[in-house]
C-alpha cells in the first residue's frame, strides 16, 4: 500500500500541472461519470494530502476529489500522448492541463465530495496526527492516542493503526524502529513516551525527503534489507498484526 510519503510526492507532481487551471475531465468509472458535467470549468485550488489520503480541491471550497490508493490505486503523469504503463481500462479518472495527462488507475477509493461531507468524514475525522504534516507533528495528540490504545499490543503494530498516527505504513514503520532502537514486537506500555516520540522525530524527515523528491526505496535501514546497517548482523522477519504485514527487525539493535 502506497504511504504518506508517495501521497505526498504524487502530490507534489500534480501541483505544477493542475492547480490554477481548470482541467479537462475524463472521469470513466462507475459514478464518477457524473463528475465531468459537475467539475467542467472549475479552478483546482491546491492539492492537500493528510496521511495516505489525497485531495483535490477546486475554487470556491465546494468541491474536493478524494482519492485513497489502499492496495491497488496509483497517480500517474505525463505528456499528453505518452504511454500510461497501465491498460486504458484501468483509467478511473484523466485531468488533462498544460499539455499534461494526470490519470488515475484502479482507485478502490475515489469519490467526489462536499467541503462540509470532508469535514465531518468518520473516516478522515478519526485519523491520527499527520506524519507529514507541514507544521509541527502534534506530538501530545500522537501520544494520547498510543496510550489508549491496548497497552499489550506491539508498537510496531500500533504504528500501522493510522488512528493513531496517520501516514506510516510497513515501510516507514521497520524504519522508524530501527532508527529509535525499539523492537516493533515490545508491547506499547514498554516503550517509553520519549522513545515513541523520538522515533517519530527521526523517521518524520526522512519520509518528508522522500515525499519531495520519491527517494523512499533508496534510503532505507532494515526494511528488506539482509544485515543491519549498524551492526552487520543478520535482519529477522516476521508476520505481524491481524493483517500479517511482515515486520523487520535488528534482534541485535532493537529491543
Amino acid at each position: 500500500m502506497p504511504e504518506g510519503d508517495t501521497i505526498a510526492y504524487a502530490a507534489h507532481r500534480l501541483r505544477p500541472i493542475l492547480v490554477g487551471v481548470a482541467p479537462e475531465f475524463d472521469a470513466r468509472h462507475g459514478s464518477t461519470r457524473t463528475w465531468n458535467d459537475r467539475l467542467r470549468g472549475r479552478v483546482i485550488e491546491r492539492i492537500d494530502t493528510y496521511g495516505k489520503h489525497l485531495f483535490i480541491r477546486f475554487e470556491g471550497d465546494e468541491y474536493a476529489i478524494h482519492s485513497h490508493l489502499r492496495m491497488t490505486g496509483a497517480w500517474h503523469s505525463g505528456p499528453i500522448g505518452k504511454p500510461w504503463g497501465r491498460a486504458p481500462r484501468r483509467a478511473w479518472l484523466v485531468m488533462r492541463a498544460r499539455g499534461q495527462e494526470v490519470v488515475q488507475f484502479d482507485g478502490p477509493l475515489l469519490e467526489l465530495l462536499t467541503d462540509l461531507r470532508v469535514r465531518i468524514d468518520h473516516r478522515l475525522v478519526r485519523l491520527g496526527p499527520d506524519i507529514l504534516a507541514t507544521d509541527d507533528f502534534h506530538e501530545a495528540d500522537f501520544l494520547r492516542r498510543l496510550r489508549e490504545d491496548d497497552p499489550t499490543r506491539p508498537f510496531g503494530d500500533a504504528l500501522l493503526d493510522q488512528s493513531i498516527v496517520a501516514g506510516l505504513g510497513n515501510i516507514w514503520r521497520a524504519e522508524a524502529c530501527f532508527d529509535a532502537r525499539i523492537s516493533p514486537w515490545r508491547p506499547t506500555a514498554k516503550v517509553t513516551d520519549d522513545e515513541a516520540v523520538l522515533a517519530m522525530q527521526l523517521v518524520r524527515p526522512r519520509m518528508q525527503d522522500s515525499g519531495r523528491g520519491g527517494m523512499q526505496m533508496r534510503t532505507r535501514h532494515i526494511y528488506k534489507v539482509p544485515r543491519c546497517t549498524r551492526c552487520g548482523g543478520p535482519v529477522s522477519s516476521r508476520g505481524m498484526g491481524d493483517d500479517n504485514r511482515t515486520a523487520y527487525w535488528c534482534p541485535r539493535c532493537q529491543r
